[in-house]
């Protein structure tokens, strides 16, 4: 679930002060997806590039950590946070154990949040990396693949850091940015966060 009062007091930022959002480079069309991809389009990332009142850094953990191509991979037995914690493991479609990898990339993309002075990340959910409300819960290739409420590894480290983490399905947490961004923009009242859409509800009752 996405913390809207958090993005509610994200400071007024202007051209001379932007805001320093940290952004999924696939979000904005990096080709870093683990088919050499973008995963396809994104307009309520993209839609970032449009505002001058913004500073967008972009960083993909999973190709700082593994290159581009790579395998898929997914986190077995808990979330982002209990990898961190050791309770968990990021294991590949062929079973190689990419966990400490994994947590590399989070510490670069933590390290890389605090030396810009981050304050907020836009991140690609369900990625075993990026995601900030739900992830596979095991293999996404099993017979048949389940989901979990969590965040991923990376997403995980900068929540605990205390940044603010939302994703490219967040639709009501992006209107709130984009009016941060330009107080003229008028708030779309029909949109919603990815935790409030009815697959989530049917899905995790």
């Amino acid at each position: 679930m996405t913390d809207q009062k958090a993005l509610q007091t994200l400071r007024i930022p202007t051209p001379s002060g932007p805001l320093r959002v940290l952004v999924s480079a696939c979000l904005l069309g990096t080709l870093c997806g683990y088919d050499g991809s973008s995963y396809g389009d994104h307009p309520g990332a993209k839609r970032l590039t449009d505002y001058d009142t913004i500073r967008l850094i972009r960083f993909c953990p999973e190709d700082y950590a593994f290159g581009t191509p790579r395998e898929l991979c997914d986190i077995h037995g808990g979330t982002g946070l209990d990898v961190l914690e050791g309770r968990a493991r990021v294991l590949t479609e062929s079973g190689l154990d990419w966990t400490e990898g994994m947590i590399r990339a989070s510490e670069a993309m933590l390290d890389l949040a605090r030396r810009r002075r981050v304050e907020l990340a836009v991140l690609m959910d369900i990625s075993a990396a990026c995601g900030s409300q739900v992830i596979y819960d095991g293999s996404r290739l099993s017979e048949n693949p389940t989901y979990q409420i969590g965040m991923g590894v990376c997403a995980a480290q900068l929540h605990r850091y205390g940044i603010p983490v939302i994703s490219q399905r967040d639709f009501a947490s992006l209107e709130i940015l984009y009016r941060k961004l330009d107080p003229s923009h008028r708030v779309d009242p029909t949109a919603i966060d990815h935790h409030e859409t009815d697959w989530y509800k049917a899905y995790f009752g």
